[in-house]
């Protein structure tokens, strides 16, 4: 599908390079009775590969200009809805479960917008709102149960990464979804061509969270401990939390934390014992993402 060129102010880079489609497909593992949500279609090259896999396909695209093209291309795919929003101002399983009861969508009777679905994404996202669209997607009711997508190559590292390397972006990341890097896509395989190489990154989103921490209590801790790069972890969190030294070293050494190391050290489950031993109860939302 040829027409609308990309559109800059949107961070618009189409995949014109087919041969990066199947690692794509493979890694979503599609089946034909899955219920998929595609984040930005674009001119449809990757459109086309999932509406031949998958019983149910709706496709999120915010530029206008590409709407009306790609519902004539799709027109005889009932099973296919193409969507003119943004994703980031609706539920990602709204998109999906308003679609579910088309007759001709080759899905379980079970699946219906008034019960519990399953559903997964496929998207390639302009960078700017990456961290953005990885935070709704982790933090909806339900979330997918797999998420492959297109980042930047940098990202899609920092997200892999292990203790010793962590950041606030992994953290939260690993938190919610067991992130593989899939492959490393180069930038010659877009239109425009970026400035830096790509990724498909796979999540596989856990049934309950790594650890077993409320959520809001768990992110306003981490984020406190990221507050200050390259700092030990008893200043980061005693200048974060509002705490005073003495009582933060203590904490550290109740949830047996050398009070020296620093945040990008720890893994998941120290995170969560530092958590289980805060000598507060604090409250906020999944940051870094």
């Amino acid at each position: 599908m040829k027409g609308a060129p990309a559109k800059k102010s949107l961070g618009q880079n189409f995949l014109s390079d087919r041969r990066y489609l199947a690692p794509i497909l493979a890694a979503a593992e599609l089946t034909p009775t899955d219920a998929v949500l595609e984040i930005g279609p674009g001119k449809g090259v990757l459109t086309e590969a999932l509406a031949a896999r998958v019983g149910c396909l709706a496709a999120v695209e915010l530029d206008d200009r590409l709407i009306e093209p790609l519902r004539q291309r799709f027109a005889d795919r009932p099973h296919v809805h193409i969507i003119h929003a943004d994703i980031l101002a609706h539920a990602p399983p709204a998109l999906i479960g308003a679609n579910l009861q088309s007759p001709i969508s080759n899905l379980p009777i079970s699946q219906s917008p008034n019960l519990p679905i399953s559903y997964k994404v496929v998207a390639n996202l302009p960078y700017y709102i990456t961290s953005a669209v990885l935070r709704h997607l982790l933090e909806a009711a339900p979330p997918p149960s797999l998420a492959v997508i297109m980042v930047q190559w940098e990202v899609a590292q920092r997200i892999c990464a292990q203790p010793g390397d962590l950041s606030l972006l992994a953290v939260s990341v690993q938190f919610y979804a067991e992130p593989r890097l899939v492959q490393r896509v180069p930038a010659a395989a877009f239109s425009p061509r970026p400035k830096v190489d790509s990724a498909i990154l796979q999540l596989r989103v856990r049934a309950q969270p790594a650890v077993d921490v409320a959520p809001a209590h768990f992110f306003t801790v981490v984020r406190a401990g990221f507050s200050q790069k390259r700092k030990q972890l008893h200043n980061s969190l005693a200048a974060g939390l509002g705490l005073d030294k003495a009582t933060v070293q203590a904490w550290l050494t109740a949830a047996g934390i050398d009070p020296m190391r620093r945040a990008e050290t720890l893994s998941l489950a120290e995170w969560g014992a530092l958590c289980r031993e805060a000598p507060i109860r604090v409250d906020g939302a999944m940051t870094g993402v």
